[in-house]
């Protein structure tokens, strides 16, 4: 917001580009964290392909979504906890419920699968809320940042922290999952906790396709050295 802006205009504004009902809806389908790309939300929406794209220009502009790009893909979700938050409120005036997000993904490829070089799937993500949940991993401008703490307790469970800085790479960051609609941990350090799980045998490679077999082992100890909850 401008420091010569009305703040009376600018919650009207916002105001407006929440209250058309397609609009509304592709905001209320988004709260659950998982982001969708425009066909999705234009089902959402209950509107046409062009349609939606005008609906998230206008949300967009609002600064009430964000778009981010994977592979060919642009996906879509709320910029922040404040959207979620006045939403929240306007569901409790308006009452009634909302459905949650069903993942049509393959099951043997949602639990965990390779994604480049590191792990994707429900597994994955749940790696990277873990490393964010236990402090170890802080979000920076753009990519995220690995705390001395984090550093020490991942290098002391077998993950070669300084290897992964040194390589011409993108160090950690967050990237988005396909079939969870929220991220895992991509990058050199996402590519590092994965070698060490399979070094550990803790998941086992698929011979014919991306997907990663979680075994006994790694589910108990996935859990204990990242905070994985699966």
């Amino acid at each position: 917001m401008d420091a010569d802006s009305d703040p009376d205009i600018d919650v009207s504004q916002i105001a407006a580009a929440i209250g058309d009902p397609g609009r509304a809806r592709i905001l209320f389908c988004l709260m659950d964290g998982h982001a969708r790309t425009s066909t999705e939300l234009s089902v959402v929406a209950d509107v046409g392909p062009s349609t939606a794209s005008a609906h998230l220009n206008r949300l967009k502009a609002a600064g009430l979504v964000r778009a981010t790009v994977q592979g060919r893909h642009r996906y879509y979700n709320l910029t922040g906890s404040e959207v979620a938050d006045v939403l929240e409120s306007l569901g409790v005036l308006a009452g009634g419920t909302r459905d949650a997000f069903t993942p049509t993904t393959p099951s043997r490829l949602r639990l965990a699968r390779t994604c480049y070089d590191h792990m994707a799937g429900a597994v994955g993500v749940s790696i990277h809320d873990g490393l964010k949940e236990r402090g170890w991993l802080l979000s920076g401008p753009a990519d995220y940042e690995l705390t001395p703490g984090g550093a020490g307790a991942l290098e002391s469970v077998g993950v070669d922290v300084e290897a992964a800085r040194r390589l011409r790479r993108r160090f950690a960051f967050g990237c988005l999952d396909w079939s969870e609609r929220r991220p895992h941990l991509g990058g050199g350090l996402g590519a590092a906790v994965l070698k060490l799980a399979l070094q550990r045998k803790w998941v086992l490679r698929d011979i014919d396709s991306r997907s990663l077999c979680v075994t006994h082992a790694g589910r108990r100890e996935l859990k204990e050295r990242f905070g994985a909850q699966f």
